[in-house]
């Protein structure tokens, strides 16, 4: 089968990827081999190119990419009782053992004995993705698998992010979201879905931030020309943004937190790549606090799917072959990707 596969760190994202044949997997015990029908293009991919990952998770190259999956079950090892051959799935980006304390608590994340396809192990830009039944969801209904594909990263981080952030707020509160890209545009669509909250929208492009309004914000503010606290201050009658969630994690939006934060307000970060630059006494004051986000539970995937169903989220994307793998990656590093990339193999 054909495969996209990283053999060596690189900055250069016009060449990064090489499409390789290499063997079918095949599944025993509890595995589960899905031919995938849609593989979400990722800025965690391109900071996988990188290296960027390298001294925080075990990666052996030659490595192929992609942890966004979803498609047609087509081989079940002789212990899955999930799903059957034929099953349409999207893949929880994590592979877990269910025996360990973190997985007894519900926490996927924090698995002892986690696998990740496209950062531990093979990932999905290939024709054929191998995972375990405790990674599968069932699709409901006419949902296509390439269309859904990039919640099984970027909707659940969002949806996790979110979730966090909307059961501390009550109706009428302020909520910021910063970057209305391919996770900011989901994390509108759930916050409004899942709050009363008025929300702020904060994005450099013209197009992303009228594509906010579109999707439940209530104002959108540009961060390079309007005076953001100002702004947030006037929408909420003095009391400042409850909840922050930062979708770019750059060292200036990481900034904003203690000039538009609400005393107790929390500053979720999800983008990364930024750091935080703020003295103790900064949390201390008003009991402000950074949170961060590593991806969500399968049950919160589980929930997600369920608003996809009912069409109170919806993805933007755009779709490439996976011989254009390395396109996708260049136009991602250059911000020209609105919404989601999906590669079908």
């Amino acid at each position: 089968m054909r495969a996209a596969r990283l053999h060596e760190y690189t900055h250069d994202m016009g060449d990064a990827l090489e499409i390789d044949e290499v063997d079918r997997p095949t599944a025993t015990g509890t595995d589960v081999v899905v031919e995938v029908e849609g593989a979400g293009w990722c800025q965690t991919d391109n900071h996988v190119i990188e290296g960027m990952w390298e001294e925080y998770v075990p990666q052996e190259l030659p490595l192929t990419l992609g942890h966004e999956n979803a498609g047609t079950v087509v081989e079940t090892g002789e212990s899955v009782s999930v799903v059957e051959e034929g099953d349409r799935v999207i893949c929880h980006p994590v592979m877990t053992c269910g025996t360990c304390r973190s997985c007894r608590l519900g926490e996927d994340m924090y698995c002892e004995n986690v696998q990740f396809p496209g950062l531990t192990h093979d990932g999905g830009f290939a024709e054929y993705l191998l995972t375990n039944e405790r990674a599968v969801i069932p699709l409901p209904g006419e949902v296509d698998p390439a269309e859904i594909a990039p919640h099984a990263d970027a909707g659940i981080t969002a949806y996790h992010a979110v979730k966090k952030a909307a059961a501390e707020l009550n109706p009428g509160d302020t909520a910021v979201i910063i970057g209305v890209g391919g996770l900011g545009h989901i994390g509108v669509q759930c916050l409004d879905a899942m709050s009363a909250a008025d929300i702020v929208a904060l994005d450099l492009k013209a197009s992303a931030r009228e594509l906010a309004l579109d999707l439940g914000a209530r104002h959108a503010l540009n961060p390079a020309s309007d005076d953001v606290a100002a702004e947030v201050d006037a929408v909420s009658d003095g009391a400042g943004a409850q909840q922050i969630i930062d979708f770019v994690g750059a060292d200036e939006t990481t900034g904003l937190g203690p000039e538009i934060g609400a005393p107790g307000g929390d500053h979720h970060v999800v983008g990364y790549g930024g750091h935080v630059h703020e003295p103790a006494q900064t949390l201390v004051d008003g009991e402000f606090a950074y949170r961060g986000t590593l991806v969500g539970k399968y049950t919160e995937l589980q929930e997600l799917v369920a608003l996809v169903d009912r069409g109170d989220v919806e993805l933007h994307t755009s779709r490439y072959d996976l011989a254009e793998v390395n396109r996708v990656a260049e136009l991602l590093e250059a911000g020209e990707i609105d919404g989601r990339a999906v590669i079908v193999p």
